[in-house]
């Protein structure tokens, strides 16, 4: 079995971020919880307490969820132009920028995030979508239809209301800005609630907000537990719509909560179990990469994960070989350390979840090719793992891990692969490596998921929507079509009379 790279303590000495805001942000002010609770969150290095957070709950959503009320009521942000949107938008991105190391720090002490992508990609494109939704915002409009008697009719794309926004861990500045910017766009105001493992940089993003004169209401953040916080937003009766992304389950009672309370429409992002189908005329070089890329990157932690890697049988030994021998160069440890391509798995709990996932592999007679241990003596670090002889049947192959575990498959024909990769309760996402261009477009029309990616992986874009089928949810984010789920059509019809035309 080949050997990882493992340092989870480097032993090197890193500038740490000082934590500035622990306290509920609402109506434009840092308060306490009401209970005067509050929650440690960890830093996964080591386990040690970075921080207590105020323990939001119940009734301090209620507070929100009113001063997001009376903001979108009474208030002047759904009511400004959206010319004048833009201009507020554009200055809170600016500050995005100007505070990119802190921000970036903090997600890396909080979640265990790669400092170096963070300062390169994750803070930066933060700023930038905040940038393409202030352009939109001034670009909603509706339609003048024509009607089939004497009536002018018109549609109008109206702000929904406030707006409950459920973000996950793992990416949480990405995430608080691709649901915030699209939202702030349509001229909504909301509630957010970021997970309670990495609830430190939302806080931040509320006060840039302020400072860039995004009216008091319009951004409220509650931190807090998914089972006080979390389902208090899905079940408000004063909140107008739900975004969330998260797992299948949650997502289940995120949905179910919307219905029983006052039928808010809801967005889902969930699970996905993704297959990477890799064919007999790829590069193995440039494949072996890609299926490394699309399970490691961000030690797993991502819902599109390639973490189902179909090869064709004729370059099927050659590409277990060399990915083996390439694992041995993939480093894992600190992430601040810039030589670092893998930090420790977000928590404690993930960090058991994704083990046990490689117990069951074993078990269930899995072939271990690399990895399947933690590493390093404190932290929640595990090394990069890949299983051979995985069969479809197996969890390993079913459920979604979330860690980096990929299991590589071997399959004949293009029929076969097709088959096995929709052999899923998911549909997020799926990749294809392939120099046939009418392989790729018939593989790529018959794979069941939101987006698929051709000879590249992680194609995220601001102006591609990205969602899923089947059970990895529904909705739509990154696009124009992300400000749908923040709007609602009102037709206008009145009577024509005497008019020459129709």
């Amino acid at each position: 079995m080949a050997e990882t790279q493992c340092n989870g303590s480097s032993g090197k000495q890193f500038k740490l971020p000082e934590i500035k805001f622990t306290k509920l942000f609402i109506n434009g002010e840092f308060v306490d919880a009401i209970s005067g609770k509050t929650f440690e969150t960890m830093d996964p290095r080591s386990g040690d307490v970075i921080a207590k957070v105020a323990a939001g709950a119940k009734d301090d959503v209620d507070l929100a969820v009113k001063a997001a009320r009376d903001a979108f009521d009474h208030g002047k942000w759904p009511r400004m132009s959206g010319f004048d949107r833009r201009k507020i938008m554009m200055k809170f991105a600016n500050l995005i920028d100007e505070n990119l190391e802190e921000l970036a720090a903090l997600d890396s002490l909080d979640g265990g995030k790669l400092l170096t992508l963070g300062k390169a990609i994750d803070i930066p494109e933060a700023a930038n979508t905040l940038r393409y939704y202030a352009g939109a915002a001034d670009k909603i409009h509706g339609e003048t239809l024509k009607m089939s008697r004497a009536m002018h009719g018109y549609t109008l794309r109206e702000p929904i209301g406030v707006a409950g926004i459920i973000i996950p861990w793992n990416f949480p500045t990405t995430m608080f800005f691709i649901k915030v910017s699209p939202a702030l766009a349509a001229g909504c105001t909301t509630v957010i609630k970021p997970a309670e493992q990495t609830p430190l940089s939302a806080l931040y993003y509320a006060h840039l907000a302020k400072l860039a004169g995004i009216p008091d209401g319009v951004i409220n953040v509650v931190t807090g537990f998914g089972s006080t916080a979390g389902a208090a937003i899905a079940s408000h009766m004063d909140i107008d719509m739900v975004a969330f992304t998260g797992s299948t389950e949650v997502g289940r009672l995120v949905m179910e909560a919307a219905a029983k309370s006052n039928l808010k429409p809801v967005s889902l992002e969930l699970g996905g179990k993704s297959p990477l189908i890799i064919f007999d005329d790829a590069d193995v070089d440039i494949a072996v990469d890609l299926a490394r890329l699309a399970i490691f990157f961000n030690k797993g932690e991502i819902c599109v994960a390639g973490s189902r890697v179909y090869v064709q049988e004729g370059i099927y030994d050659e590409f277990v070989k060399k990915s083996a021998e390439k694992a041995k160069s993939w480093v894992v440890g600190d992430p601040f350390d810039p030589s670092v391509q893998q930090g420790p798995q977000v928590d404690k709990k993930q960090f058991e979840k994704v083990l046990k996932y490689i117990e069951h592999g074993k078990r269930e007679g899995a072939t271990l090719l690399t990895g399947g241990k933690s590493c390093g003596e404190k932290g929640y670090y595990i090394e990069p793992t890949i299983f051979t002889d995985v069969k479809d049947d197996m969890l390993i192959a079913k459920d979604e891990i979330f860690g980096p575990v990929m299991s590589l498959m071997k399959f004949k024909t293009v029929e076969e692969a097709i088959e096995r990769a929709n052999k899923t309760k998911y549909g997020l996402a799926a990749g294809i490596v392939t120099k046939d261009l009418n392989l790729a477009n018939r593989v790529s029309r018959s794979i069941k998921a939101g987006i698929i990616w051709v000879n590249c992986y992680f194609a995220f874009d601001k102006d591609c929507p990205f969602g899923g089928y089947k059970m990895s949810g529904f909705g739509r984010d990154n696009g124009l079509h992300a400000l749908d789920k923040y709007l609602q059509i009102k037709s206008v019809v009145t009577p024509l009379y005497d008019s020459p035309w129709l």
